[in-house]
C-alpha cells in the first residue's frame, strides 16, 4: 500500500525514540536511568483526578462543542487575564487535545503553502514537522551559548524575507531550558512592528521559572504584539497532566474561529469529562504548582551542577521548565567502549546501550554539540545518572 509523501517525509520524535528503547531495556531486566521524557514524575493532584470521577457520574460523557466547554473556555480567558495581563474573550479562546495539538493546528490555520517559518534554534523537534505538513518551510535561526541560545532583534530583522509568516518563540524553552527576558521580549517585539509577521508564543513552561528570571507573555507587550500573536499553553508539564491531553490556543478572533472549524473536522471536542477537571486544575488554590515548581528547581541546580563536574561537559545552569542541555562535543572524536563518538546521535546512543543512562541527542533539537537531560525525576536518580555519565566519560 502506497504510503503519501507527506507522511514519509515526517520524521520521528527523537525524544520519544529514546524513551521507547529505555522501556524496552528496561523490560529486559537491565537497571536504565532515564532523563529523556519531558514528564513530570508528580502524580496528577487528587482534587484534578476528582473532578473529573464527578464529570464521569455525572455522566458527562457525551460530545462539547469542537472548542470545548463554554465553561472551561471562560476559565482558560479569565486565567489569562488574571496571570498574564491577556484579555481575551472566551470565543478568543480553543481547547486543543494537548499543546502539540495546539501547535500543530497553529501551523494549519495560519500557513499557506511555501511560507517560511522563522525557527530559533534549539527549537522543540515537533515544530519543524508541524510546518512542513502544512505546507511552510522552516528556517533557522542560529544561536550559541554565548548568547545563551537566545536570538536578537538585529538577528530578526535580518531574517525576515517578503515569504516570511511566522516567528516561532518558546520560553521558557524546551530543550534549553533558558528564558526570554520582559526587556528581551519587548526588543524583538519592536522588531517585528511594521511587518506582516505573525507569533506564536509557545507558553506551556510558564509556571516553572527559576531564580530571578520573571515570565512575561509575548501578546502582553504591547498591542501590536497582541494583535500578532496566537498565544499556546496547556496543562501537561504545570500539573502533570501530560496523558490528560489538555491544551489550548488564544489569539485574534477570526483566527480561532478558522481553528475551532478545523477541529470540528479532524478531532471533534476535547475529552468531555476532562474538561470539568481542567476547570479544577485553573481555579487551584493548593499550591500544588508551586510546590512541584520549588523541587524542580532543586533538582535542576543539582543536575547542571553536576554535569559542570564533569571534564569537558559545559551546562547554563536551567531558567526554566525542566531541562539541562549540556555542550558534550569536546568528546566527539573519542572511541568509548569500540565506539567512536562522531556526534550527538552516537554519544546517546552508546551511553545509553553501555552505561544504560538515557538521554535525547540535540540534533534533533538542531544543536548538534548538545544532548538533552530532563530532571523531572528524583534527586537519587540524578545522582546515580550522572555518576554514572562521568565514569562513563572517564
Amino acid at each position: 500500500m502506497k504510503v503519501s509523501q507527506r507522511a514519509a517525509a515526517v520524521a520521528p520524535s527523537a525524544t520519544l525514540a529514546v524513551t521507547n528503547r529505555a522501556k524496552e531495556m528496561k523490560a529486559q531486566g537491565l537497571d536504565v536511568l532515564g532523563f529523556a521524557a519531558g514528564e513530570p514524575d508528580f502524580d496528577t493532584p487528587d482534587f484534578i483526578k476528582e473532578a473529573c470521577i464527578d464529570a464521569l457520574k455525572k455522566g458527562q460523557t457525551k460530545y462539547t462543542p469542537a472548542a470545548g466547554t463554554p465553561d472551561l473556555r471562560k476559565a482558560i480567558a479569565e486565567k489569562l487575564k488574571k496571570e498574564n495581563n491577556l484579555d481575551y474573550t472566551w470565543e478568543q479562546v480553543v481547547v486543543n487535545l494537548g499543546a502539540k495539538h495546539s501547535v500543530f493546528m497553529t501551523m494549519q490555520v495560519l500557513l499557506d503553502p511555501g511560507d517560511e517559518v522563522l525557527m530559533p534554534v534549539p527549537y522543540w523537534v515537533t515544530y519543524p514537522e508541524a510546518i512542513k505538513l502544512a505546507g511552510g518551510v522552516p528556517v533557522k535561526l542560529e544561536t550559541s551559548a554565548e548568547t545563551g541560545y537566545k536570538i536578537t532583534p538585529a538577528q530578526l530583522k535580518a531574517a525576515i524575507t517578503p515569504k516570511t509568516a511566522l516567528l516561532i518563540l518558546n520560553s521558557p524553552n524546551n530543550p534549553g531550558g533558558f528564558c526570554y527576558s520582559p526587556a528581551e521580549l519587548m526588543a524583538l517585539a519592536k522588531a517585528l512592528e511594521g511587518t506582516k509577521v505573525m507569533v506564536m508564543s509557545d507558553e506551556i513552561y510558564e509556571r516553572l521559572m527559576y531564580g530571578n528570571n520573571k515570565f512575561v507573555s509575548f501578546a502582553a507587550i504591547s498591542p501590536d504584539a497582541y494583535g500578532r500573536t496566537l498565544t499556546v499553553n496547556g496543562l501537561s508539564k504545570s500539573y502533570s497532566m501530560t496523558g490528560w491531553r489538555l491544551g489550548y490556543t488564544a489569539g485574534p478572533l477570526d483566527v480561532m474561529k478558522a481553528m475551532a472549524r478545523l477541529q470540528d473536522h479532524v478531532t471533534q471536542n476535547p475529552v468531555t469529562f476532562t474538561q470539568p477537571a481542567a476547570i479544577a486544575a485553573l481555579k487551584d488554590t493548593t499550591g500544588c504548582v508551586e510546590r512541584m515548581r520549588v523541587e524542580f528547581e532543586k533538582r535542576g541546580m543539582l543536575m547542571a551542577d553536576k554535569l559542570n563536574a564533569i571534564k569537558g561537559v559545559k551546562c547554563h545552569k536551567p531558567e526554566g521548565a525542566f531541562y539541562c542541555f549540556p555542550d558534550v562535543s569536546a568528546h566527539y572524536g573519542r572511541t568509548i567502549g569500540g565506539v567512536k563518538l562522531n556526534n550527538s546521535m552516537d554519544f546517546a546512543k552508546a551511553l545509553l546501550e553501555q552505561a544504560l543512562v538515557a538521554v535525547v541527542p540535540g540534533d534533533p533539537f538542531g544543536c548538534p554539540k548538545n544532548v538533552r537531560l530532563s530532571f523531572a525525576c528524583s534527586m537519587p536518580q540524578i545522582e546515580k545518572g550522572i555518576d554514572r555519565i562521568q565514569k562513563w566519560l572517564a
